[in-house]
């Protein structure tokens, strides 16, 4: 492992094109996340075709970094104007926009960076050490393994339902059906195509995610195009003192540890973990009433708690293929377009490329330090670029995205429609995510599963007679259970009150 470290640290210091599109990345990630109403999962799916002619590295680093920084982003409007950027953030303004109130707008976003910086490098630190294991024990995995991974995949859609568990497996199966176009993977007949040779490889999941994460948010902008309130806080000195930061690295620290663990739990998310560091911090605060030593506090637990969310979301990622969150839902298609293929074998067969890119990641939260602390005032200023200009760029955008992938304007269409679909589902409260996870995980599925039967003589006994595929086919049942029996609960709770 010291010799991948190593080799990974040369790579990256040896190849400035790379760094040069983490600091980029990292950039665009701050503005992206700093404007409400777009977050870093519409960041990275609009920047994604950019990737596409650059190398491995570089290519990922640029989206890590657009990943992070879009995370972080949102705290900023979240301080100052009390409109948290990202899901995410919207803990962040609970404390952040008090300290605002108050003049001390400086010092919270100082405290968000500070943490952020901190929770994020830690995090990545964590997944250099427990991805290798991890991936080790994957490498046992074989097709009904494989397949019980995937369906455990598959059942992460309650837990990115959003409100409704039913509209989220409704947009899950949607996501499944389309999934099963294209040639049939064991067999190699044309499967609904309606005799379109442009479909034979499936439909493209690239132009999807684009549509219903980029182009949806661009209709929704067009829909309302009343523009934003412009940031009237005077933003006075960032960089905290050391006895302010000192008060602050315990709830980092432990913010952090909540962080990373919630991350790893596929389905969770940055905002989960951002409430969760935020209602400990609380609950270890023995000021009876908020003073600005408490709310400094919970800027920090929900910045480093989010923040470390972004590299716990990598482990099973990385690791089996499971995207965390639906961020590296659109990383998993990422690392699949440059070739690479996420699980233990990207270990094994790329162990350099993988340690290079966290070295890599390390970097980009450094950047992202030396940027929030030093030009945050700056980035505050891009609530101020009105919708009726930046609608259309991030339209232009999509489509010459979109057009990159195979210089096709059928995948144009397939994203113009992706978008549309994706404003509509917004109207009614239907996820995204789920879609795009069914639609890349969905073939896995079925293909490891017809693969299964073909080992067993078509007995499904061979699912349960060993433990791996026993063990995450019952994770799947309670993954899926969860949602419904708290729901359940909850009702029965209120019911009695």
């Amino acid at each position: 492992m010291f010799d991948l470290f190593v080799n990974g640290l040369t790579n990256i210091l040896t190849d400035p094109f790379a760094l040069l599109m983490a600091v980029v990345g990292v950039i665009i990630g701050i503005v992206v996340g700093a404007l409400p109403g777009l977050t870093a999962t519409m960041g990275v799916a609009l920047i994604l075709p950019m990737t596409f002619g650059m190398e491995p590295v570089a290519g990922l680093l640029l989206l890590s970094g657009v990943y992070f920084g879009g995370v972080y982003g949102g705290s900023i409007t979240a301080i100052l104007l009390k409109t948290p950027g990202t899901p995410a953030a919207a803990a962040t303004a609970l404390d952040g926009y008090a300290l605002a109130q108050k003049g001390k707008a400086g010092k919270a976003l100082g405290a968000a960076t500070l943490s952020s910086s901190i929770g994020g490098t830690i995090s990545i630190i964590i997944l250099m050490f427990l991805s290798p294991v991890l991936a080790t024990i994957a490498l046992e995995f074989s097709a009904p393994e494989t397949f019980a991974l995937a369906v455990f995949g598959l059942s992460i859609i309650a837990s990115i339902s959003g409100k409704s568990l039913v509209k989220g497996l409704i947009a899950g199966l949607v996501g499944l059906l389309l999934a099963t176009v294209g040639l049939d993977p064991i067999l190699g007949f044309p499967r609904f195509t309606g005799g379109s040779e442009q479909l034979l490889n499936g439909v493209p999941f690239i132009p999807i995610m684009i549509g219903l994460f980029a182009a949806s948010e661009a209709f929704k902008s067009l829909s309302d195009m009343n523009v934003k309130e412009k940031v009237k806080v005077k933003i006075e000195k960032i960089v905290p003192s050391w006895g302010e930061f000192r008060g602050i690295i315990p709830t980092i620290l432990r913010s952090t540890g909540l962080g990373t663990f919630i991350g790893i739990i596929p389905g969770a998310g940055a905002d989960i973990a951002a409430f969760v560091a935020y209602n400990e911090t609380k609950r270890f605060n023995k000021d009876k009433e908020p003073t600005d030593k408490s709310r400094m506090a919970g800027v920090a637990a929900c910045e480093s708690g989010a923040n470390a969310c972004t590299g716990g979301a990598l482990v099973p990622l990385l690791t089996l293929g499971i995207p965390g969150d639906a961020v590296t839902a659109v990383m998993l298609g990422a690392l699949m377009v440059q070739g690479l293929q996420p699980g233990p074998l990207l270990f094994k067969n790329n162990g350099d490329l993988v340690y290079t890119l966290f070295i890599g990641m390390i970097i980009c939260y450094v950047v992202m330090c030396l940027l929030g602390l030093f030009t945050a005032r700056y980035f505050a200023k891009v609530v101020q670029i009105p919708k009726e200009i930046l609608t259309p760029v991030i339209l232009v955008l999509c489509i010459v995205g979109s057009y990159a992938i195979n210089n096709s304007f059928f995948d144009v269409l397939i994203m113009a429609v992706a978008g549309v679909i994706g404003f509509f589902m917004q109207k009614h409260d239907f996820p995204a995510s789920p879609i795009v996870l069914a639609l890349i995980l969905g073939p896995m599925a079925e293909s490891q599963f017809r693969r299964a039967l073909a080992l067993s003589s078509g007995s499904y006994d061979i699912f349960y007679t060993r433990p791996i595929p026993l063990i995450l086919l019952l994770l799947s049942v309670i993954t899926l259970l969860t949602p419904i029996v708290k729901a359940i609960w909850q009702q029965r709770k209120r019911a009695h009150q």
